[in-house]
């Protein structure tokens, strides 16, 4: 089962970065304002919390589901339909990866709970 659960998690991996790559050359191209790969991590919730501690299946898939939900409502609320691409959920620390302009991030920065933004630093 932990090997299924591995390969699952690469395969995903694969997939995320494909998509990014993919929905960053599309967005460069349609305009001249490059976009960047930003993390964002999200304040206190305490919905998230208490999802969290349910270890169960079950408990993991509703946290998944909020989660998504939860953090694409915060960018339909914020910013432009089709300007960005959330590439994935952070279960962990309530956060997500998403493909935006520095001008987007900043508008994120001021939006009610966000905690932080933060530019993915690739390590060479």
């Amino acid at each position: 089962m932990g090997v299924n659960i591995r390969a699952k998690a690469q395969a995903s991996k694969h997939y995320t970065r494909k998509a990014a790559a993919a929905a960053s050359a599309k967005m460069e191209s349609s305009s001249s304002v490059p976009t960047e790969l930003y993390f964002v991590f999200m304040n206190y919730d305490p919905q998230y919390d208490r999802l969290r501690a349910d270890r169960t299946k079950r408990g993991a898939h509703e946290l998944d589901v909020y989660l998504s939900r939860k953090h694409d409502a915060l960018l339909s609320r914020t910013l432009e339909l089709g300007t960005y691409t959330k590439t994935c959920s952070l279960v962990i620390v309530d956060g997500f990866k998403v493909q935006i302009t520095e001008d987007q991030a900043n508008v994120l920065r001021s939006a009610e709970g966000v905690r932080l933004v933060e530019k993915n630093q690739e390590l060479a």
